[in-house]
């Protein structure tokens, strides 16, 4: 199999190329617009045969791949923070609608205040939409989940569109080693779009997104949730076939030396392999720790979770998303409802935002106050792990306006 040097931006560009998609809409967006410059590369210089559309916004990219896919042919767009939020209207009609898009989302933080680097809370803003959400912790992820991803959303049990989420500059700037399949290999696993439910001809008129009775409105929504039940399974039996034919195993949650863990972190995205690092350091000094990562965040693998944590004593769960407002991260508020009725202590740890690093540090002081509650020492943890101390004198307005 081919050996490649890619940045993240690339091997999504690469795995949409190697999907042959018909129409393209993508407006760039820091740190997404080597997506959208390399796509039009690829179209001008004939490696991809698709009607590129320059548009005006990230909303109007959404739109374009609507409709596009709705006459049949597989599109591509991607987008990140403020372009994903711009999108979220007609992000809601790709889902209601039933059309399977694949979408990258190189994650970048949400304003205000402004920043170009990551965080998670684009995608989490945007988690109930009715999207797919996969999160990758390595660049040959991004390839390997988004060609898997075309396969999930497009079943004709699944129909719901898909996030393929990689975290900016950590994996969008990254170069790493990349194996990337040969072009008829890949293409005879993704397999060519067939349109299925609602379409667009001129031949058999029907109305899209039409306005909804409410006698019938909740049923639609009911069968959007039979979709994601269905997307768990389809994406087991679709990871199992691409490590068959690739070589390489996917996973919706993988676990990671949890089977006699008395403390471990649950982790998203890039942030996974530092993780691990420590876990192993902990191990040599024979604190058993361990470690699950989630990487098909909707539909959420509630079981999945519960059976790997059943056994841990102390659990944390490190969100790069504030989940303001609430009464802690989003990623630890499913899990605590996976987990609920248990015996297990479960905290959350919010950091990383807009680009502040989860280093290997982060983690050895996270696992250290969770050893400290399993040991009867303490009763809390440091929810927000990376925050200054002179937090409250930060830009602090002294005189009145």
């Amino acid at each position: 199999m081919p050996v490649k040097l890619f940045d993240g931006n690339s091997a999504a560009v690469e795995s949409i190329r190697l999907a042959r998609p018909g129409v393209i809409a993508a407006y760039p967006i820091t740190p997404q617009s080597g997506i959208a410059e390399h796509l039009a590369d690829e179209v001008a210089d004939g490696r991809i045969r698709a009607e590129y559309v320059r548009v005006e916004s990230e909303h109007t990219a959404m739109s374009v791949a609507v409709g596009a896919q709705l006459t049949g042919v597989r599109v591509a767009t991607a987008t990140a923070s403020v372009g994903l939020a711009l999108m979220h209207e007609v992000c809601g009609v790709a889902a209601g609608c039933r059309v399977p898009i694949v979408m990258p989302v190189v994650n970048r933080s949400l304003v205000a205040p402004w920043s170009l680097w990551c965080d998670h809370s684009d995608t989490m803003a945007e988690r109930d939409t009715g999207w797919l959400q996969f999160y990758c912790a390595t660049v040959q992820e991004v390839l390997d989940l988004t060609l898997s991803a075309y396969r999930i959303a497009e079943h004709e049990d699944v129909l719901t569109p898909a996030m393929v989420c990689l975290d900016g500059f950590f994996l969008s700037h990254s170069m790493q080693r990349v194996d990337t399949p040969p072009d008829e290999d890949a293409w005879d696993f993704v397999k060519p779009y067939v349109r299925r439910n609602m379409y667009l001809d001129p031949k058999d008129v029907m109305f899209i997104n039409a306005l909804c009775p409410t006698f019938e409105h909740t049923e639609m929504k009911y069968q959007q949730m039979v979709g994601f039940g269905n997307a768990a399974r389809v994406a087991k039996d679709v990871f199992a076939e691409f490590e068959q034919r690739f070589g390489r195993k996917l996973h919706t949650v993988e676990s990671y030396r949890l089977e006699d863990a008395e403390v471990a972190v649950v982790t998203i995205g890039s942030m996974s392999g530092a993780a691990k690092y420590v876990v192993n350091q902990l191990r040599d000094r024979g604190i058993r720790a361990g470690m699950l990562r989630i990487c098909m965040f909707r539909p959420f693998p509630a079981d999945e979770i519960r059976e790997a944590l059943k056994n841990v004593k102390v659990i944390g769960v490190v969100d790069r998303s504030s989940g303001l407002g609430a009464a802690q991260g989003p990623v630890c508020s499913e899990v605590k409802a996976a987990c609920y009725g248990g015996t297990t202590k479960i905290f959350s740890f919010i950091g990383g935002i807009a680009g502040r690093d989860i280093s290997d540090i982060s983690f050895r002081r996270i696992f250290g106050e969770l050893l400290e509650v399993k040991d009867g020492k303490r009763d809390s943890c440091t929810c927000w792990f990376d925050t200054r101390e002179d937090a409250m004198d930060i830009r602090e307005v002294e005189v009145p306006c």
